[in-house]
């Protein structure tokens, strides 16, 4: 009985679930089919008269034996497949073929001394490569319905064949912990498909060598700025051509701007400090606190909230009307929500409190301003109200106290703004920055020079006669009070060639940066427990 015929004979729900199977019974008859609640179970063998010898392809019809194989296939409707071949011995009719006799193997259903099918060994192999034991195992018994350990998953994956051994031309090298801090491994990536080529167990300039010396084929190499490689690129793959990666180019200048800002921090805040501000602040500041009494009092807060109203009226959000008045955004708060400003002075009649407001607003001007520690002062000193009362009125002193004056930039915003492209800047932000680079003269030359590297780094413009980097190299060298510059440019001297092919050349190494992120993922998914060998597979595996 063909499979065709099967699925006729069958229920109308026994043949939907043989449909699914019908690619892989293709080469074979259907002897039965048993469709349970949760189970398949299908008896077939094969349907070709016979099979061809697997050594010298002669075709054999001669029946030596039969047997039965059971067999594991791919779930059908949410149901496990049981698939029992009777598979038959033929006797190879050649007599001058060393193989006596084998067993037949129909096409696409079985190989030999599988207990699965193809399809489901495929299946399970691509779970153990994104996921390996434990994990992959119980996705397997969700999804497939197939019942796998953990153990029998790792040697499915480790059994898979490794990716083709197809030479890379342009190739990207870099290194990723295996510990941190004790053990380090090293990734190859094909920078043309992105491919992981291999992984070495560690990072010596000797391994990587070596690696390079039996693949002549490489005729580019994209490292970072680390000597071990660039003495195994040297040694290994003289022919080939090295290239620095921008990206750690960028950062060693961006690490040598810092220290540079650090070294002038005192011109970031002014000639007149970080704490004085601007003069016409300080005298706000000077006259709201002479005038802070209880009229005057009412007076800054009534004006506050009734700039805050305005100003979200106008459309301005919480965080815009506080930087608008210089307030906090607690500060901001009270009056935004507030409906009137009689709500917010709802304690400043006459209370038990009085006789101590000057008390408590000379500690208040003396910088104490937790309101708990007041309330201890002044009831030690024989004031007998509640802390409620204490709490409301100096919440009033903290909604009329004096904006406090913008903190000057720090050293790390600075470099930032520095290097930047001035167009992202906002108008303050740029603002700020041309009034620090006009206080001091080396960190306007020092934003000069590295404008002008970062042109020559986005544009590739490293052989450009005149603007080049042999031109910026001098210009940097020339600079008088630019140490951390010229430590920089001592640094590129050093790997001179590479830097220059790389601020030339479209090759750098971002496809591998991220080839390794996914690696630290593979790597954590196992938490330590897999060897090295496994890792490396899963590496070369993972697409």
């Amino acid at each position: 009985m063909s499979v065709s015929q099967a699925v006729v004979s069958l229920s109308a729900q026994q043949a939907q679930v043989l449909g699914f199977l019908l690619p892989h019974l293709s080469g074979t008859a259907v002897d039965r089919a048993e469709i349970s609640e949760g189970l398949v179970r299908i008896w077939v063998h094969a349907a070709a008269g016979g099979a061809a010898c697997p050594d010298c392809g002669t075709w054999c019809t001669a029946v030596r034996d039969r047997y039965a194989r059971r067999l594991r296939d791919a779930p059908a409707g949410g149901r496990r497949v049981l698939i029992w071949l009777v598979v038959r011995l033929l006797r190879c009719g050649n007599a001058d073929c060393p193989r006596g006799c084998f067993a037949e193997q129909p096409q696409g259903l079985a190989v030999p001394y599988a207990r699965v099918t193809p399809l489901l060994a495929g299946q399970l192999g691509a779970v153990a490569v994104a996921l390996a034991g434990r994990a992959g195992s119980r996705l397997a018994r969700a999804v497939l319905a197939v019942q796998v350990s953990r153990h029998t998953l790792i040697r499915v994956l480790m059994a898979l064949p490794g990716p083709g051994a197809a030479g890379a031309r342009v190739l990207g090298i870099d290194d990723f912990s295996l510990r941190k801090g004790r053990d380090y491994a090293t990734l190859l990536v094909d920078m043309e498909t992105g491919e992981p080529v291999d992984v070495l167990p560690d990072r010596e300039a000797d391994t990587a060598r070596k690696w390079l010396q039996a693949h002549p084929e490489v005729e580019v190499i994209c490292r970072d700025r680390a000597g071990a490689y660039a003495e195994a690129a040297r040694d290994g793959a003289p022919q080939a051509i090295q290239v620095a990666d921008r990206w750690h180019i960028w950062h060693n200048l961006c690490e040598y701007a810092g220290q540079a800002v650090a070294r002038h921090q005192d011109c970031l805040a002014g000639p007149g400090g970080a704490c004085q501000g601007r003069p016409e602040d300080q005298q706000q500041r000077e006259q709201e606190q002479a005038g802070a009494g209880p009229a005057g009092l009412e007076a800054v807060i009534r004006e506050r909230h009734a700039a805050v109203r305005e100003l979200r009226a106008s459309g301005k959000t919480l965080p815009e009307a506080a930087a608008a008045l210089g307030l906090s955004q607690q500060a901001a708060g009270r009056f935004w929500r507030a409906g009137s400003a009689d709500a917010l002075l709802k304690v400043r009649g006459a209370s038990v409190l009085d006789p101590w407001k000057p008390y408590l607003r000379r500690r208040w001007d003396a910088g104490v301003t937790t309101i708990a520690v007041l309330h201890r002062e002044i009831t030690a000193l024989g004031y007998a109200g509640s802390e409620p009362t204490t709490y409301a009125w100096l919440a009033l002193l903290k909604l009329a106290a004096p904006p406090a004056p913008p903190a000057p930039p720090g050293k790390r915003q600075v470099t930032s703004w520095m290097l930047t492209d001035p167009a992202r800047l906002g108008s303050d932000q740029h603002e700020q920055l041309t009034a620090i680079l006009g206080r001091c003269p080396e960190l306007q030359d020092l934003s000069g020079h590295i404008a002008a590297f970062a042109t020559m780094l986005t544009r590739r413009t490293g052989d450009r006669p005149g603007a080049g980097l042999d031109d910026w190299l001098a210009a940097a060298g020339d600079s008088p009070g630019q140490p951390e510059l010229a430590s920089f440019a001592s640094g590129i001297r050093r790997d001179y060639q590479a830097v220059r092919n790389a601020l030339t050349m479209p090759w750098s190494s971002g496809r591998v940066e991220g080839l390794n992120t996914r690696t630290k993922l593979l790597k954590r998914q196992m938490y330590g427990r897999a060897s090295f060998a496994l890792l490396r597979k899963r590496i070369l595996l993972t697409s």
